[in-house]
């Protein structure tokens, strides 16, 4: 306990020595606004920059959930009509059984091609809209370093006066 309250001691004092440099000189008042314009400039296009983050984030979570609704909706409908051809199926009389049965393995076939169909659309739309979203976030960074540039440029233009 002792050596730790020494070393704490010891790392106060130096830390209180080496924080006694000398102040820089003052900056001039046009450099100090203009460091102020674009602290508040950044800060807007960084505000800016993550608001258009989490639209573009909402926006590719709608899409993914409108994609699975439809992908659930569809195995249903098509579970539906599979469903309702076997029993037309059985009920059919045994000399018209085969050809029943032929029937609803078309229906079946037919009901997994739409479903899948369905699957395939669904996922391109909610790829598309995260792809939309990327460009979204990219262009607000960019916007946002932009912005930060043209600050840094205006800082050094003043201190150059």
């Amino acid at each position: 306990m002792n050596k730790l309250l020494a070393t704490l001691i010891a790392g106060l004092f130096a830390s209180g020595a080496f924080a006694q440099t000398t102040a820089p000189a003052a900056s001039a008042p046009a450099v100090v606004k203009a460091e102020a314009k674009a602290d508040k400039s950044t800060a807007k296009a960084m505000a800016s920059e993550a608001k258009v983050d989490a639209k573009a984030d909402a926006k590719a979570a709608k899409a993914e959930a409108k994609a699975t609704e439809a992908k659930t909706d569809a195995t249903a409908d098509a579970s539906h009509k599979k469903h309702k051809a076997h029993a037309k199926a059985a009920k059919a009389d045994s000399e018209d059984k085969m050809k029943a049965e032929a029937k609803a393995d078309k229906v079946d076939a037919k009901a997994d091609e739409e479903t899948t169909k369905t699957a395939v659309k669904a996922d391109a739309k909610a790829k598309k809209a995260k792809i939309e979203a990327g460009a979204d976030k990219a262009e607000a960074k960019a916007k946002t370093e932009a912005t930060e540039a043209e600050g840094k440029a205006d800082i050094k233009a003043a201190a150059g006066k």
